[in-house]
């Protein structure tokens, strides 16, 4: 397996064990060294009173698609934690699909920084900048129960 396969992978297999993201619905679209791509299609189950996706859900694929990108940048066996994170919300969420764009800023030892963007994407194919989202993550090695 390759270095840029293995980290697909590692990425992969612990996306698979959220229990979060399988209840919103949201699925891992790319995966690449310091990027990554999450996706929720609306519905009742995500959506607030006024039927726009929920800022929680925004909020949390937001934060995954940071965190996953960090992880990417991380040693084998390193868990990967948010110590922060600060979400603009821009424009309601509603659309055909909703899009966190996860990517590293400065990858550190310890601390990484990293940018989310969330695109609400209509059916026609077009894209709207509906959030943004900063993180600082933290390598967590030698704890157990934190890896990838």
């Amino acid at each position: 397996m390759r270095a840029g396969e293995e980290v697909q992978a590692r990425v992969r297999a612990s996306f698979d064990k959220q229990g979060l993201m399988h209840t919103l619905g949201a699925t891992l679209v790319a995966v690449s060294p310091g990027a990554v791509e999450i996706a929720l299609v609306p519905g009742p189950a995500v959506s607030q009173q006024h039927g726009f996706v929920h800022a929680g859900a925004v909020s949390a694929i937001a934060d995954s698609a940071a965190g996953y990108a960090a992880l990417t940048l991380m040693p084998p066996g390193a868990g990967v934690l948010t110590a922060e994170f600060k979400i603009n919300l821009m424009a309601p969420a509603a659309g055909a699909r909703i899009l966190a764009r996860g990517r590293v800023i400065k990858a550190g030892r310890t601390l990484t920084l990293a940018q989310a963007e969330v695109f609400s994407q209509g059916s026609e194919g077009g894209e709207r900048l509906i959030a943004l989202l900063t993180a600082t993550l933290m390598a967590v090695q030698g704890r157990e129960g934190v890896g990838d």
